[in-house]
């Protein structure tokens, strides 16, 4: 075991955020254990981070409530858990997937806390909970939370149980709901989708729903320092959890964001062809058609994007395309 002074758990941590997150950690002196079964994460998003000697890469399945994985949480003082299946299409076509991947999962990382004393929790929640919103922006007060996909389900359920664990057991914890986050190692969602399409057929390129979906897309290094800042505000106060949104000022439409990848691409005279799934333009059923959360929580502790959503997608784009 790496023996440390100060020691994160990052479970998920070779997936595309998570990974970002042990950057991150390891910058601010911090020993790693990343815990990864590899079903979405890839070991190449470690590698710079396990040249620094820092990083210990723990392959082992977050369901399995007697794994060797529980071990490692003995002497961390913080864990990151940022392991989730994040298909929601897959979640409303196999529900039992998600139940065990997100619910179960976050069950079992809770108990390792508990019976391992850890003391902080940051979690990576999502703009789903909130469901068809009716408010935008959406506060994190924002009832009634109706989530539409069972994503969005597992998600707010999993919520539920870090706020009885903080409060029951004294593992303080982060609550943070997420826009949809863009960025270099990036693996899945609409930018490799219509990157994917284009490479096979230049001159289409069909887009789920009717293109008039909107919401709000966040850069991963604009992430990190939100959750830094966060984490910040949890540790000086005396809550036992703090829930906040984290997203951007604005949003984009599909449609824009197809535009932005065939420029980005160079093509020219690329014919969009819309498939709506639902009879109101839906991508597809559990798809939220609108999402703009309110930040104005962690703006007020000094946060604030340093991109709007469409640089952040063309950032985004521009780092896909480089891979």
């Amino acid at each position: 075991m790496i023996k440390s002074l100060v020691k994160a758990v990052v479970t998920g941590g070779a997936g595309f955020i998570g990974s970002h997150i042990v950057d991150s950690l390891i910058n601010e002196g911090y020993d790693v254990i990343v815990v990864d079964n590899l079903s979405s994460g890839r070991k190449d998003f470690l590698r710079e981070a396990m040249r620094s000697g820092r990083v210990r890469l723990v392959l082992d399945d977050l369901k399995n409530p007697n794994g060797r994985w529980v071990q490692e949480f003995k002497g961390a003082d913080i864990v990151y858990h940022f392991a989730a299946n994040p298909e929601v299409r897959v979640s409303m076509a196999n529900p039992r997937i998600h139940f065990n991947e997100n619910v179960l999962v976050t069950f079992n990382v809770l108990e390792a806390c508990r019976v391992n004393g850890v003391k902080e929790l940051v979690f990576a929640s999502s703009s789903t909970v909130y469901g068809d919103a009716k408010k935008f922006p959406t506060p994190e007060d924002y009832e009634p939370k109706e989530p539409i996909s069972v994503y969005g389900a597992a998600k707010l359920a999993s919520e539920n149980l870090i706020v009885t664990y903080s409060i029951a057991y004294g593992v303080r914890s982060l609550i943070l709901r997420f826009a949809n986050i863009v960025g270099p190692r990036q693996s899945h969602g609409v930018i490799i989708d219509f990157i994917r399409k284009l490479r096979s057929n230049p001159t289409v390129l069909e887009i789920l729903g009717d293109g008039t979906q909107r919401k709000s897309y966040l850069h991963v290094k604009d992430l990190i320092s939100g959750i830094n800042v966060a984490l910040e505000v949890l540790r000086s106060g005396g809550k036992p959890y703090e829930v906040f949104n984290l997203g951007n000022e604005d949003w984009v439409t599909v449609k824009r964001i197809a535009e932005l990848v065939v420029e980005e691409m160079g093509l020219k005279d690329v014919e969009f062809r819309y498939k709506p799934a639902t009879p109101d333009g839906r991508g597809w059923k559990g798809d939220v058609k609108f999402m703009l959360l309110d930040i104005s929580k962690i703006k007020a502790h000094g946060w604030r994007p340093s991109m709007n959503s469409e640089e952040a997608l063309r950032d985004a784009i521009r780092a896909a395309l480089s891979n």
